[in-house]
């Protein structure tokens, strides 16, 4: 059984909770939210409203003997936070992304080596159904060559954030690292590190509200897009678009059905997936579809208690995800194509 310190209990934080009270070997067995009591709301959401909540994981970890730290802050308080945990002698699951720069996501892959503990990082795409079943028809080859790949993110303008931290560039940096990476990283996770980017967007008071990026990935075209300058009540949308040579496979968060396959001149068919990866929760009055994230945590307590390191969305991983999304902001910034 893995006893979780959740640190930071907002959207996200809610969010993995109602997921380890799913997991049966799992718990959470205390909350540390700078809040305080106040953060009471959210954990009735997610069905902990018993257990103990601290302002500081010190005295939290000082009160039981937990064996993963959950790391649901801001950006630049993950590498603090986790090197904290590594010395608590604390595995760490840790949102995305990993860091606001090399330099602190460096820093915490070091830490988990250090100490022997391991580093995960919150990129759910890559355990998420529609998602899983692109790269599974990319591997088989059952369709043909990829010729072409087009994925996209847009949200209207996010005003979700506790202390509205994510409109904040010095804590953030915009749409084009909070929210554009999870494609990137999964771009990563299904083709390798890009030869080249080349990308352009719209900064404002917020950092990188906008990025649109081409990947150099040989004869194989790959364009991603990440925007959250959206009117405010627009939604949110994933989506992608996958040609191969013998078919289509297309995906959009808005549609119904979410995600379609048409092969020749056939018309295009659902794609059927398992519902066990469909759970929603109620979280602070928004109904969050688990899907990625429910399998991601399962997968990382799974490890954990058989005793084998992750071998998926490792901090190493997101470290060189990281790095290509750095070098897509500074190819917006200056124009120029670059080799991440």
């Amino acid at each position: 059984m893995q006893r979780i310190v959740l640190i930071g209990c907002g959207f996200m934080g809610a969010t993995h909770g109602s997921v380890y009270r799913l997991l049966p070997n799992a718990m959470v067995g205390a909350v540390v939210d700078s809040r305080g009591e106040a953060v009471r709301a959210s954990l009735r959401s997610c069905g902990l409203e018993e257990v103990p909540v601290f302002t500081d994981f010190a005295t939290a970890a000082a009160q039981g003997d937990f064996s993963v730290a959950d790391i649901c802050l801001p950006t630049d308080l993950h590498r603090s936070t986790a090197l904290q945990a590594f010395e608590s002698g604390m595995h760490v699951f840790c949102e995305k992304p990993i860091a606001l720069t090399m330099e602190d996501a460096r820093a915490m892959t070091a830490g988990a080596r250090e100490a022997g503990r391991q580093l995960m990082v919150g990129h759910c795409i890559r355990f998420w159904p529609e998602y899983v079943e692109l790269k599974r028809i990319i591997d088989s080859g059952e369709q043909g060559r990829l010729l072409s790949l087009s994925m996209g993110r847009h949200a209207g303008r996010p005003g979700y954030s506790i202390g509205d931290w994510v409109n904040q560039p010095e804590r953030c940096l915009g749409a084009a690292l909070d929210l554009h990476i999870h494609d990137t990283d999964f771009l990563v996770h299904l083709l390798g590190l890009p030869h080249s980017v080349t990308s352009r967007g719209i900064r404002d008071k917020t950092g990188w509200s906008s990025i649109t990026t081409q990947y150099g990935y040989g004869e194989t075209v790959v364009t991603a897009e990440g925007a959250w300058n959206y009117p405010e009540r627009w939604g949110f949308q994933m989506r992608f678009s996958a040609l191969f040579e013998h078919a289509a496979l297309d995906f959009d968060s808005r549609a119904q059905p979410s995600l379609t396959l048409t092969i020749g001149s056939m018309p295009p068919v659902p794609v059927d997936l398992p519902q066990i990866e469909c759970l929603s929760v109620e979280t602070g009055g928004n109904i969050t579809l688990l899907g990625g994230y429910y399998q991601e945590l399962a997968y990382f307590v799974d490890y954990l208690e058989r005793g084998v390191p992750v071998a998926m969305s490792t901090g190493e991983h997101a470290t060189e995800s990281l790095r290509v999304v750095l070098a897509e902001i500074e190819s917006a910034a200056t124009g120029k194509l670059l080799n991440p």
